[in-house]
């Protein structure tokens, strides 16, 4: 992680777990946007897919960790910016480990998105 950052922000990793997530993303998912879960999502299949890395792994731990964080550099209650960094944190994630990400997780990310949000149109 950065070493710019405090030591609660790099030990985000701990606080996920699949519950959490989808309590997370349960709770923020209109407040954090489509593309915010969409990413979290594609992560969360990669992650589970056993073809990745455990070093991706650990990477995608870390960024879903810090969308689960409770503290965050910019607290989330912030309407516009309250999830920037997460954002910023996925996207990252994503940039990293994008060699591992397949078709399927993608798929299976916006399905699940589209559930949530419903289908555009409506």
């Amino acid at each position: 992680m950065n070493p710019e950052l405090p030591s609660r922000y790099q030990d985000a990793g701990q606080w996920y777990s699949a519950p959490n997530l989808w309590r997370k993303i349960s709770r923020c998912a209109l407040v954090a946007g489509r593309k915010t879960v969409l990413t979290a999502l594609t992560l969360y299949h990669c992650l589970r897919d056993a073809e990745t890395p455990a070093w991706a792994k650990g990477v995608i731990i870390g960024a879903l960790g810090y969308l689960i964080l409770p503290v965050d550099l910019v607290p989330d209650i912030i309407p516009g910016a309250g999830y920037s960094d997460d954002w910023a944190a996925l996207v990252a994630a994503l940039a990293t480990v994008a060699t591992y990400v397949k078709d399927i997780h993608k798929v299976k990310a916006a399905a699940q998105t589209e559930k949530i949000f419903g289908l555009k149109g409506h």
